[in-house]
């Protein structure tokens, strides 16, 4: 897959009328991808709040006023409950995130033994812990870790407008470490945050141009949280956030530059209606987070799933992302 793409390029399919540009995404996903098939993840925050993070988007920090009280890390045998449960509702991937910075080594073993042992339910695990170095990278990985969650959030540019404790290239160099231990990288951002689209095609270019693309590319549109430096900062400027048809243009435009990856709705879906989910799946969306809540967010929830892939035909997709010979085919053909 091409990782040389030119911000120039990106936003020739940006530019592109709406109709061709998800009918063009649209194309490249059943070229890659089952269709009419999304992938059922559900997220559980394993220890919330007391970050020592300012992301501005983010309740968990400990600079917001969100009232959130902080907690301890979970009991390994109640995380290996709820993944059980998610498990019989449908769900394929299991995702951990924990409110850190990055990991303490009193929390390896118990993190260790999550993982271990949430696979072995056969379920495809994932976490997002924060930062890691390189030994904490490899031993996740030892253990069974699929895929590390490690976000950039946004452009470069705009990337010092919403986090200022740590750096771009803090969250890059994570991800190499993902990627040495041989780990499948997930890794998105956030729209809606007064970013321009000169920031989202940065964004986009900053994906598309790792040495591999994301595995998997969460996409999420911002749930303005009271308390929260965005939150505060958005509530009164509403024209700020991000458009649902600009929504759908990113979602295609992640699909064409970055044909294999998973590229999954997340927060804010619980806000879009009916159709906006719908030509998000057309343009190439074929993943999701179900379940009632994300960290600390509500979220669609699984009856609201379940009559929503009723009337648009789509049905859950067993195990991972299975290409066609005919797949292999094409990316033998453009790599």
């Amino acid at each position: 897959m091409r990782t040389n793409w030119t911000r120039a390029e990106i936003a020739e399919l940006f530019d592109l009328p709406f109709l061709d540009l998800v009918a063009r995404a649209h194309d490249v996903h059943v070229r890659f991808h089952p269709e009419n098939e999304v992938q059922l993840s559900t997220l559980l925050s394993i220890k919330t709040g007391g970050c020592v993070e300012d992301c501005g988007y983010c309740s968990q920090s400990a600079s917001a006023r969100t009232g959130l009280k902080a907690g301890k890390l979970m009991d390994a045998d109640a995380v290996v409950a709820a993944a059980a449960e998610a498990k019989a509702a449908g769900s394929g991937r299991f995702c951990m995130g924990a409110a850190w910075r990055s990991p303490k080594e009193r929390d390896m073993p118990a993190l260790l033994d999550m993982v271990s042992r949430v696979k072995a339910l056969g379920l495809e695990t994932c976490m997002t812990l924060g930062m890691l170095e390189g030994d904490q990278a490899a031993r996740l990985a030892d253990a069974g870790l699929d895929y590390y969650n490690h976000n950039i959030d946004t452009s470069p540019e705009n990337y010092p407008n919403v986090i200022t404790t740590r750096t771009f290239q803090n969250r890059l160099d994570t991800l190499e470490r993902v990627r040495a231990a041989g780990m499948n990288v997930c890794c998105g951002g956030i729209l809606g945050m007064g970013e321009t689209r000169e920031d989202r095609v940065g964004f986009i270019h900053s994906l598309a141009t790792l040495p591999e693309h994301p595995q998997s590319v969460p996409l999420n549109a911002l749930v303005p949280i009271p308390g929260t430096v965005l939150g505060e900062m958005l509530k009164d400027l509403p024209s700020a956030r991000i458009d649902d048809i600009e929504f759908i243009r990113t979602v295609a435009v992640a699909r064409i530059i970055m044909p294999l990856s998973m590229v999954r709705l997340s927060a804010g879906r619980e806000s879009m209606p009916d159709s906006t989910q719908a030509l998000c799946f057309m343009a190439g969306a074929n993943s999701i987070f179900t379940g009632d809540q994300l960290l600390t967010t509500a979220n669609a929830g699984g009856g609201a799933d379940e009559a929503l892939f009723n009337k648009l035909g789509l049905k859950p997709m067993v195990g991972e992302d299975a290409l066609t010979m005919e797949a292999e085919d094409i990316i033998m053909g453009i790599a």
